[in-house]
């Protein structure tokens, strides 16, 4: 029988992510349900049943202090991560945080700093999937290969429609929320082509509104409720009020060696996606698009001849992301070894919180900020 290295506890564990997450765990040989922390008893219970694990708690506390638990995910609204990690550093626990990490940068870093500074070390995924999609991993070898040359100007278009009847959800709430979309998806789209480029923002322009006037409010519920009822609900005749978030953003940037970067973010229904490749990158010698729904890479050169240079399958799953990369990551962590498996970690959440902080001030007040 193989060894059981993941003894798993969930904080947030039948939300939106939490439940995807459990499911892909459950799969696992290596890893083992120990302990899930939720809010909502009737969605506790009946997650508990799912993963037969015996010892379920509303308590975060008691994840991270049940002595055979030694992985803990923290699925949590934003402003319920930077104490959870913390006490994860200070017990030992190893880690996986979601994406923004902290409500601002100033937690991601002290987030970051406990665990590197952790005695023994600890293992810390956070979870940028993106950089697991074939195209864009493609897209990442060509530009270091020197394909395009020098980077000059970035373009990602990170169009999330959500149903046009979705409810109101944590995400809509500031005092919950880093900053709406700007660093949920933000985040995401930063860490991707920070990630290609090998380049940092220095500062940024936003522009941030909210394309949805208003959103029915149906009180706590969480996401996977809140787009099953804005898909399949009439909520014409619900009280409504509007988010307290942007749900729209364009964010203007500039690189480290002077590169444009330009960045149009959208959880608005009215904002649809598959019109245009999510990705351009335009360099010295060419200029390539990569996008993950059609699964095509294609270039033109300076002749102006438009290449499709890769064909790869469209990337709407990812499988088990816990089998094919986060424990794979950090097992050796796990084993008392360092990691050499290159792997998001609490660093990158810190990096990419710096740029959605800057842009979320800057499409407040207008004004170029620095990152």
């Amino acid at each position: 029988m193989s060894e059981t290295l993941f003894r798993t506890g969930i904080i947030g564990a039948t939300g939106f992510i939490g439940a995807p997450y459990r499911a892909e765990i459950r799969a696992c040989h290596q890893a083992k349900m120990i302990a899930l922390c939720a809010r909502r008893k009737d969605l506790l219970k009946t997650a508990a049943q799912e993963d037969g694990t015996p010892f379920y708690t509303q308590s975060w506390e008691e994840v991270i202090t049940h002595p055979e638990v030694n992985f803990v995910i923290v699925a949590t609204p934003d402003a319920l991560h930077h104490e959870a990690v913390m006490a994860c550093a200070k017990h030992g626990k190893h880690l996986l945080c979601e994406k923004p990490v902290g409500m601002n940068a100033s937690q991601a870093r002290e987030m970051m700093q406990a665990f590197l500074h952790s005695d023994p070390p600890l293992g810390h995924f956070v979870p940028f999937w993106t950089r697991y999609v074939k195209v864009f991993q493609v897209a990442r070898e060509m530009i270091q290969s020197g394909e395009l040359g020098e980077i000059r100007s970035t373009l990602f278009r990170w169009h999330n429609p959500r149903p046009p009847n979705m409810p109101l959800t944590w995400r809509d709430n500031p005092e919950l929320s880093s900053a709406g979309t700007i660093a949920d998806v933000g985040s995401h789209a930063y860490d991707t082509i920070r990630w290609m480029i090998g380049l940092e923002a220095e500062k940024v322009l936003a522009h941030g509104q909210r394309l949805t006037h208003s959103k029915p409010d149906l009180g706590e519920i969480n996401l996977r409720e809140a787009i099953e009822k804005g898909q399949q609900t009439d909520t014409a005749s619900m009280p409504s009020k509007p988010g307290g978030h942007f749900d729209y953003a364009s964010v203007s940037c500039l690189f480290s060696n002077g590169a444009s970067g330009l960045f149009v973010l959208s959880h608005a229904g009215s904002v649809r996606k598959f019109l245009a490749p999510e990705i351009e990158l335009h360099g010295t010698k060419a200029s390539l698009s990569a996008d993950r729904y059609t699964g095509k890479i294609k270039l033109i050169r300076q002749n102006q001849e438009l290449e499709t240079l890769h064909e790869l399958p469209p990337a709407f799953e990812f499988g088990n992301r816990f089998e094919q990369y986060v424990f794979p990551a950090l097992s050796p962590m796990i084993k008392g070894t360092r990691s050499s498996v290159p792997h998001p970690t609490l660093e990158d959440g810190w990096l990419a919180q710096r740029f959605t902080d800057a842009a979320y001030l800057s499409a407040k007040d207008g004004h170029w900020r620095p990152v």
